[in-house]
């Protein structure tokens, strides 16, 4: 759900900012307001820097390790299940070669 959670941020910040640079009306006051459009550009993608290594290192404190031992733990069932249904079929193909009933 976290990380849901943040793929619906990040998508929600990206409109944001494709639609505040989308979105271009010349005014008259445009030299006065240019300084206020720069400062709300700068403190955004700071937000934006800020929430994006909040997110990473999260990630990497918390998904990796669980991930991980989630992997290997169903790599090592799964496998566990096949070799032994080879070795069921394997003895059930030998005891057809053989006639063996």
């Amino acid at each position: 759900m976290g990380t849901r959670y943040l793929l619906a941020l990040f998508l929600v910040l990206l409109a944001l900012a494709f639609e505040v640079q989308g979105t271009h009306e010349p005014q008259e006051d445009e030299a006065a307001s240019t300084p206020l459009l720069t400062k709300m550009q700068e403190s955004l993608l700071s937000y934006w820097d800020s929430a994006k290594t909040a997110a990473q290192d999260l990630y990497k404190k918390t998904s990796l390790t669980t991930v991980d031992e989630k992997i290997r733990d169903m790599y090592s069932k799964s496998t566990a299940a096949v070799s032994t249904y080879a070795e069921i079929l394997t003895d059930q193909f030998l005891s057809l070669l053989k006639g063996d009933s």
